[in-house]
C-alpha cells in the first residue's frame, strides 16, 4: 500500500511538470511570439504611407501588420502612447489611417495572460519541482538506509497468549527447566530475596522438529510477557555494521519492554566460532556476534530480559556464548519416546473427528524416531486421506497409510512393471521379511508390499519391539543380514542379481564401517576409533576425514568391513535356504495381493 501511494505521488508530480512544459512550448511557439518577420516601427510607417497595409492588430505594445500582398510584419510601439498618436507623431495623416481596412485594439485573453505569467515563472517552477522531487527521493532513500540498522524482530504482546505449556508434550524435563524461567518473570522478588540469579540466557538444543520454537513461545505465553522473535540470519546484511546495529536496537527495545523474552531462532547462523570466517576477524558476522556477547553480559541485575536461543548445532557455537553469564542453562529437546509420542498425538488430535477404532498407542509405537513435527505431519496427512475418501472421521487405516507415506513416500500404483520384474521385487522383499523374522535380534515385520513408494519399488516395514538407546553388536549383525537378504534372495532364486539392492548395499557398508571405525566392534582392531573428521566451522559441515592410521591399519579396516558383510550375507543365505518354501509362498502371496500386513504375514508361518 505504501509503495502504491508513493508511485501515485511521483506520477502526479511528473504530470504537473509535464503540463508546465507543454504550456512553455505553447507560449514559445504561438504565432504572436514569432519574430522571424519582426521589423522596425519606421518600416510600418512607410508601409502605411504607401497604402500597402490591410489590417493592424494592436495588442498592448505589440503590432501585427498584415499587408495587402499577404505578408505579415511584427513590430512594437512606444509604451504609454496609443497607436494613432504614434502614427501621427511619425507624420501619418488621418486619410492614410482611414485607408487601412481595419485597425483593431485586441486585448489579450485571460488565458493568454496566464500563459504569459506562467511562461515567465515556468523555468523557476520546473527547477523547484525537480529539486523537491530529488529531495523527497533522497529523504526516502535515507530513511531506507537508516532502517537497515533497525531490528527486524517480531513483537508479540503477552496479553493474549496463543501457546502455553499445555500445547507442548513429550518434553517434560525441558518444561520443568523452563518453568523456573516463567516463575522468575512472574515473581522476580522470590529469587532475589534468596540471592539467586536467574540464568541470563537459555540455549535449547535438539534435532529439527522437536519443538524448540514452540517451547519458547510457550514460555512467553505462560509468563504473559512480550516476546521478541528473530532468526539469527536476519542480523547479518551485506553492509558492514548493520548486524551490530540491529543487535543494539533489539536489546534496546527489549529493555524498554522488560520483563520480556528475546528468542533467537537458528542461533548458529550468527553464533559460530570466531576466527573461522572468510573475512578473518573483521567478518561482519563476527562483529554481530561480538555485539551480542556485549549486550548479554551488559544487562543490569534488575533487568528482567531473558534470551532464549535455539540451535541443532551446539558444537559449532562460540565458547564465549556458552559461558556462565550468557547462556547459563542448556535445555535438551530430544526425539520423544513412545510415551512422549502418545502425548504429542493427544495434543494434535484435539478438535479433529477421530473414529472409535483409532488406537493412538499403536500409532505411537509405529513411529519410532519421529519428532513432534513429523507426528503433526502424520496427523495432517491422515486428515487429508480421510477427506479424500469423503469420510466424516479419521480412521485407523488413514493413520497407518499416513505413517507409511511419511516414511517411504506416496504410493505409485500407476508405474507399469513387467511380470518378471514383479517376481524379482516380490522375492526381494520376501527375503527381507523372512530373514527379519527368523533372526533373533532383528526387528519384527509389520508390513510387506511390492507397491512402489517414492523411489522404492517395494518396501518391508519393520519396527523394534522395544525402543533401546544402546544397541548391541548382535543387533547390528542381524540388521546387516536383513539389509543383504533381498540380494541374497534374488541370487538364490534367479541365480542373478539386479540393481534393486543398491540402497541396501550402501546402508550395509556404512553400518559395517561404523562398527569397525567408530564403535570398536572389531575383534582384530580392538576397542578404538579410527579417523578424525575435519569440519569447516564456517560452513558447519564435515568436509573430509583425516586418516590418523597407517596403511596396514587401513587394510585391516577394509578386511574387517568385508568380513562383517560376508558373514551377514552368508547368514541371510542360510536362513533363506532353510525356509525356501516359505520364501516362494510369501512371494506368491505378494504377487497376488501386493501388500500383506503383520497378521497375514504371520499366517504363512502358522
Amino acid at each position: 500500500m505504501k509503495m502504491n501511494s508513493r508511485m501515485v505521488r511521483n506520477g502526479l508530480l511528473w504530470m504537473i511538470v509535464g503540463v508546465l512544459a507543454v504550456l512553455l512550448l505553447f507560449n514559445v511557439f504561438q504565432p504572436g511570439d514569432n519574430r522571424t518577420n519582426s521589423v522596425t516601427l519606421s518600416r510600418v510607417v512607410d508601409e502605411v504611407k504607401a497604402g500597402n497595409v490591410k489590417t493592424i492588430i494592436v495588442q498592448d505594445n505589440s503590432l501585427r501588420v498584415q499587408l495587402r500582398n499577404g505578408q505579415e510584419l511584427f513590430s512594437r510601439k512606444e509604451d504609454g502612447v496609443s497607436f494613432t498618436e504614434t502614427m501621427t507623431n511619425f507624420g501619418v495623416t488621418t486619410a492614410q489611417l482611414v485607408a487601412i481596412d481595419n485597425i483593431t485594439n485586441d486585448r489579450p485573453s485571460q488565458f493568454t495572460n496566464w500563459v504569459a505569467i506562467l511562461s515567465s515563472f515556468l523555468p523557476l517552477v520546473i527547477f523547484g519541482g525537480l529539486l523537491l522531487f530529488m529531495l523527497r527521493q533522497a529523504q526516502s532513500g535515507n530513511n531506507q538506509a537508516l532502517s537497515f540498522g533497525r531490528s527486524r524482530a517480531r513483537l508479540q504482546t503477552g496479553d493474549k497468549p496463543t501457546v502455553t505449556f499445555a500445547d507442548v508434550a513429550g518434553v517434560d524435563e525441558a518444561k520443568q527447566e523452563l518453568q523456573e524461567v516463567v516463575e522468575f518473570l512472574k515473581e522476580p522478588a522470590k529469587f532475589a530475596n534468596l540471592g539467586a540469579r536467574i540464568p541470563r540466557g537459555v540455549l535449547m538444543v535438539g534435532p529439527p522438529g522437536t519443538g524448540k520454537t514452540l517451547m519458547a513461545r510457550a514460555v512467553a505465553g505462560e509468563a504473559g510477557v512480550p516476546f521478541f522473535s528473530i532468526s539469527g540470519s536476519e542480523f547479518v546484511e551485506m553492509f558492514v555494521g548493520v548486524g551490530a546495529s540491529r543487535v543494539r536496537d533489539l536489546f534496546d527495545q527489549a529493555k524498554r519492554n522488560a520483563p520480556c523474552i528475546v528468542f533467537v531462532d537458528e542461533s548458529d547462523a550468527v553464533g559460530r566460532h570466531r576466527g573461522a570466517g572468510l573475512g578473518g576477524s573483521h567478518d561482519e558476522r563476527e562483529q554481530t556476534l561480538n555485539q551480542i556477547l556485549v549486550e548479554m553480559d551488559g544487562f543490569d541485575t534488575d533487568t528482567n530480559v531473558i534470551v532464549i536461543a535455539a540451535t541443532n548445532r551446539p558444537d559449532i557455537l562460540d565458547p564465549a556464548l556458552l559461558r556462565p553469564g550468557r547462556f547459563d542453562r542448556r535445555v535438551i529437546l530430544d526425539r520423544p519416546d513412545s510415551v512422549g509420542r502418545r502425548q504429542i498425538l493427544d495434543v494434535h488430535v484435539r478438535g479433529k473427528p477421530i473414529a472409535p477404532d483409532v488406537d493412538l498407542t499403536t500409532i505411537a509405537k509405529t513411529t519410532p524416531g519421529f519428532t513432534g513435527a513429523d507426528i503433526e505431519n502424520v496427523i495432517n496427512e491422515a486428515a487429508i486421506l480421510a477427506a479424500r475418501h469423503n469420510r466424516k472421521a479419521i480412521i485407523q487405516q488413514d493413520f497407518q497409510e499416513a505413517v507409511e507415506k511419511v516414511v517411504a513416500g506416496p504410493e505409485r500404483k500407476s508405474r507399469i512393471i513387467s511380470a518378471r520384474e514383479r517376481r524379482i521385487i516380490a522375492h526381494h522383499e520376501a527375503g527381507h521379511a523372512i530373514v527379519s523374522r527368523m533372526l533373533p535380534h532383528a526387528d519384527s515385520v509389520q508390513k510387506v508390499s511390492i507397491v512402489a513408494r517414492g523411489m522404492a519399488l517395494g518396501y518391508t516395514l519393520t519396527l523394534p519391539e522395544n525402543e533401546n538407546f544402546l544397541q548391541r553388536k548382535a543387533k547390528f549383525e542381524s540388521d546387516l543380514s536383513v539389509m543383504l537378504a533381498g540380494r541374497a534372495a534374488e541370487e538364490l532364486v534367479f541365480e542373478d542379481v539386479t540393481t534393486s539392492a543398491s540402497d541396501d548395499l550402501d546402508r550395509a557398508t556404512n553400518l559395517a564401517r561404523s562398527m569397525v571405525t567408530q564403535w570398536g566392534m572389531s575383534e582384530k582392531l580392538g576397542p578404538q576409533t579410527f579417523g578424525d573428521k575435519e569440519e569447516l566451522v564456517f560452513l558447519g559441515r564435515e568436509i573430509s576425514e583425516q586418516r590418523n592410521y597407517g596403511e596396514e591399519v587401513a587394510r585391516l579396516i577394509d578386511q574387517e568391513v568385508r568380513r562383517f558383510i560376508d558373514e551377514a550375507y552368508n547368514r541371510a543365505t542360510e536362513v533363506l535356504i532353510k525356509y525356501r518354501d516359505k520364501l516362494g509362498e510369501l512371494a506368491a502371496k505378494l504377487i497376488e495381493k501386493e501388500t500383506l500386513d503383520r497378521k497375514e504375514f504371520e499366517a504363512i508361518f502358522a
